[in-house]
This record gives C-alpha cells, sequence and structure tokens, in this order.
C-alpha cells in the first residue's frame, strides 16, 4: 500500500474531554497533523477544550453557533432525548461545519472521540451513521478510538492512516481510555458526565417556555435561563427573579435597559427583578409585588422598589405578594402554565396604595 507522500492534516472536534484527546494523540503518534475545532453556544462552552488544547499544544479554533444551533433546537430532524438534547443533530451539524472548514482550509479528514457504544442513544453504530450521512461528508469522519469496529473510512482505504494502529474500544467502561491516556502520560482531564445545559431538566423547563412565546431569541435571553427563579404571569411577560447575589449580578449583566424593566426594593434587602421585554402598568405592578414579596419584608407590609424602565426610573410602593401564591408562576418541567394571569394582575392592582 502507497502512503500520502504530504503531511496528512485532520480536524477533529473536540470538548475537551479524554475522548477528544486521545483521539487526537493516536492520529498525531501516526505523524498527522491535527488541529481542533469546538463550537459554543450558550448550552455549552468550550472551556475545557481550551485547556486541553494548552495541555497538549494541539492547535483550537473555537466558533460560536448560537444563530443555526438554535434553529435546529427548536425542530431537529430526530427529535430530543430525554429533556431538549438533539445529539444526532448537534452531532450531524457540528460535522457539517466542520466539513466546511476542512474545505476551506485543506484539511484531509475530520474526526472525533466518539465511542461505539458509549452512550446508548448517540454513539450506536447507526447513531453514527446517520450522524456522518446528514453531515455531508460521509466517509471522511474517523473515530481513532473505535475504528476497527467501524467501515473502513476514506483515509484509512488511501493509506492517509494505518488502520492497525487505530483502536476498537466500545462500551461505557473507561479502563482502555485510563490506560492509552497512562501510555500517553495525560493525567490532567475533567470528568466525563454533564456540561450540556439541554440534558438538565429545570433549563430546558425554562428553554421551552421561551420558545413556546417568542418566534426569535437573543444569546443574552438564553444565558439567563440558567440564573434566577423564571415566573410567567401572562402570554408576553416573564418575570426572572434574583435568588441571591450571584444570581442578582448575572440578571443585571443580562439586563437591556432598551426594552427590559429593572426592578430593586429601596430600603430592604431584595432580589433584582427583571420584566423581560416590553411589560405594561398592571405588568410593572405585578413584578414590584413579586419582587417584595421574594424580599425580607414582613407580610402585608408596604415597602418601596425602584423601577427603572425604558421610558425612565420612577419609584412604586406596594405591598409583596406571598410566596406560596407565586408558585403557580413558577416555570417548571411541567411548563410555565398560567391559568388567569388577568385576574391575578387585576388582584396586584388592589396592594398599590
Amino acid at each position: 500500500m502507497v502512503f500520502h507522500q504530504k503531511k496528512v492534516r485532520a480536524l477533529g472536534l473536540s470538548s475537551g474531554g479524554l475522548d477528544s484527546i486521545l483521539s487526537a494523540l493516536v492520529l498525531r503518534e501516526q505523524g498527522i497533523d491535527v488541529a481542533w475545532v469546538s463550537f459554543e453556544t450558550p448550552f455549552f462552552s468550550s472551556d475545557k477544550a481550551r485547556k486541553a488544547s494548552e495541555s497538549t499544544g494541539i492547535p483550537l479554533t473555537v466558533r460560536n453557533i448560537t444563530p443555526i444551533y438554535v434553529e435546529m433546537l427548536r425542530d431537529p430532524r430526530c427529535g430530543y432525548g430525554q429533556h431538549m438534547n438533539p445529539c444526532l443533530d448537534c452531532h450531524a451539524l457540528m460535522f457539517q461545519l466542520a466539513g466546511e472548514m476542512l474545505q476551506a482550509a485543506g484539511f484531509d479528514f475530520l474526526f472525533s472521540g466518539e465511542v461505539v457504544g458509549q452512550r446508548p442513544m448517540s454513539q450506536t453504530r447507526s447513531s453514527l451513521r446517520y450522524v456522518e450521512k446528514k453531515s455531508g461528508f460521509e466517509g471522511y469522519i474517523l473515530r481513532p478510538l473505535s475504528a476497527q469496529r467501524l467501515p473502513e473510512t476514506i483515509p484509512e482505504i488511501n493509506g492517509w492512516i494505518r488502520r492497525e494502529a487505530l483502536h476498537g474500544i466500545a462500551g461505557r467502561s473507561r479502563k482502555p481510555q485510563i490506560a492509552l491516556a497512562k501510555r500517553f502520560n495525560v493525567s490532567d482531564y475533567p470528568n466525563p458526565a454533564g456540561g450540556c445545559l439541554l440534558t438538565e431538566k429545570n433549563y430546558c423547563a425554562r428553554l421551552q417556555d421561551l420558545f413556546d412565546h417568542a418566534e426569535t431569541c437573543t444569546e443574552a435571553e438564553l444565558h439567563l435561563l440558567k440564573h434566577g427563579r423564571h415566573l410567567r404571569i401572562s402570554p408576553r411577560t416573564k418575570i426572572v427573579t434574583g435568588r441571591d447575589q450571584k444570581d442578582n449580578e448575572a440578571i443585571i449583566r443580562r439586563y437591556d435597559p432598551d426594552k427590559d424593566t429593572l426592578i430593586r426594593t429601596v430600603h430592604i434587602p431584595g432580589p433584582v427583578v427583571l420584566v423581560c421585554g416590553p411589560a405594561s402598568r398592571d405588568e410593572v405592578l405585578a413584578a414590584a409585588s413579586i419582587c417584595i414579596g421574594y424580599s425580607s419584608a414582613p407580610r402585608h407590609a408596604a415597602q418601596e422598589v425602584n423601577v427603572i424602565r425604558p421610558e425612565g426610573a420612577e419609584t412604586l410602593r406596594c405591598e409583596g405578594l406571598p410566596q406560596d401564591e407565586m408558585r403557580p408562576w413558577i416555570i417548571t418541567e411541567a411548563g410555565g402554565a398560567f391559568s388567569s394571569p388577568k385576574s391575578f394582575l387585576l388582584d396586584l392592582i388592589g396592594l398599590i396604595p
């Protein structure tokens, strides 16, 4: 078999986990010029990939793909996993985008750290096959850690890489990877769990609520879903309240003074409250009562709050809503259902002197 005379270049998807690291090192050991790309959105970051790049010396490109990812996320072809994780269509999209980089930058093939059978839904042979076909780069995606258990790829057929020097790891045991890590002197790597907010129940409840009530959304709105309590008091109005200082600071960072309303107690400790988007006078009054209800104010004691709207600032005085009465509006896994938002707002108006 005749091997490539020029330097072979491979572009890999990197999560920064051990499997990503090992897949790149296996290829680099064969003389392949490897590089990584890591895609990020508000649902997952590239922090681990950056750390892996620093520790291995493998060059990394980070790309924010939020707009195209959200478009896919609203209606994934294969649907969702347990929550709103569209794993198959997520991987297909990432390989599609990496493939476009391959063509633009002159790489020869793509690779990833996926292991056959490691995840029961997204890393079966049929799932890996689906991802490859939908990516548009069929035959050019190599999984070095499981290659010997998968059909030959074009890099192997063309002699760009030696199949016998690849691996046949399968299943959920991490022992083969740990042994391989020792051989490569890799000791600093993250635990394999987590990293994607689309697998988290509470975050996905808030995300579904956002999708249900808005045709479009911004990155700031998606980041805001990570923080505070989220209450929907009407079809158009969502309120976010801080639970602690960290939440309060995060809410302020995501506050848009050109469209949002920000509310804070004046004389007593309390949460930052954000009314997302345009709000009527009644909706602002409702948010003010919720702000006091989550503060340290005694029950039925009227308090002042500072309200900053796009039209200007004012001070309101009202009573707080008891926390148990707010529960129906908290967005949960069952959805942020509101049985009678109009009457809720009218009841609150009576609390304003």
